[in-house]
């Protein structure tokens, strides 16, 4: 173990300090939260989020058509959502100590400071779409990725599948904002906006779920035992519900096709 590695937040705090000469302190967390409320801002008032928003009704209609079941388990679009200052700084740990292969040299794309940290974190301002079946993820994706491209935005999507269970696919956004610096002026940046989807049960499960993500990714050593032969532990039970249920999803879309099939 390497004893000049940080094992915990305090720690990471002052190995800002030291090596990066950077203060965590609550002029940090005030100036993050007025940066990410204007990112929400900007990015609520953009012509992509209003052309999509107003065009949910209209893509679930066109949803129905196709297949005669509803695709959203709401009418109304979902609020976007500031990542907190905590949960930032836990994942800017994660990036440069936890999950830094090249330790202690800074990661392969770079370390994440407070002079990149609101271009390089991709969720301070994020949302997630809930549908009700496994198929309706894709539909809703193909629309997003239109928008964009019709607002000249790009976006990336990416279908995680984690072995805790966890299923979701991720849109990436880069959206350029006018944010404060500290010196009372501004500059314009190129930051990220997240878009989930998932599914209705997924959703249920990633609330189940969160509290076990969180603690894993506060560990630098691993598990003894690994959950998935721990049998006794929350995490066996609640994980492989993840994936038990996403089978099932599966199950639900291949029974829905096979009966469309037969009334054809």
């Amino acid at each position: 173990m390497d004893k000049n590695k940080p094992d915990n937040i305090s720690e990471y705090k002052k190995w800002l300090k030291d090596k990066h000469k950077i203060d965590v302190d609550d002029r940090t967390r005030t100036y993050y939260e007025s940066v990410a409320h204007k990112i929400r801002t900007d990015f609520n008032i953009s012509l992509f989020w209003q052309t999509l928003t107003q065009q949910l009704e209209r893509i679930g209609q066109e949803y129905y058509l196709n297949t005669k079941y509803y695709l959203f388990t709401e009418d109304r679009a979902p609020e976007l959502i500031l990542k907190p200052f905590d949960s930032f700084m836990l994942k800017s740990f994660r990036h440069n100590i936890i999950n830094n292969k090249n330790w202690p040299k800074e990661p392969v794309d770079g370390w994440i400071l407070p002079n990149n940290w609101f271009v390089k974190t991709n969720d301070i301002v994020r949302t997630c779409f809930v549908v009700k079946y496994l198929d309706g993820i894709s539909f809703l994706l193909s629309k997003i990725q239109n928008i964009c491209k019709d607002n000249g935005l790009t976006c990336d999507v990416d279908f995680e599948a984690k072995e805790e269970g966890y299923y979701a696919a991720h849109v990436s956004i880069r959206f350029q904002c006018e944010i404060p610096r500290k010196d009372w002026d501004t500059e314009k940046i190129n930051t990220v906006i997240e878009l989930q989807v998932t599914t209705q049960l997924q959703e249920v499960i990633r609330k189940l779920l969160h509290k076990y993500y969180e603690q894993s990714r506060k560990r630098i050593a691993p598990d003894e035992l690994k959950w998935q032969w721990d049998y006794k532990s929350d995490e066996f039970s609640a994980n492989y519900l993840g994936h038990i249920l996403h089978y099932v999803e599966g199950m639900i879309m291949d029974v829905r096709d096979k009966q469309e099939g037969k009334k054809k």
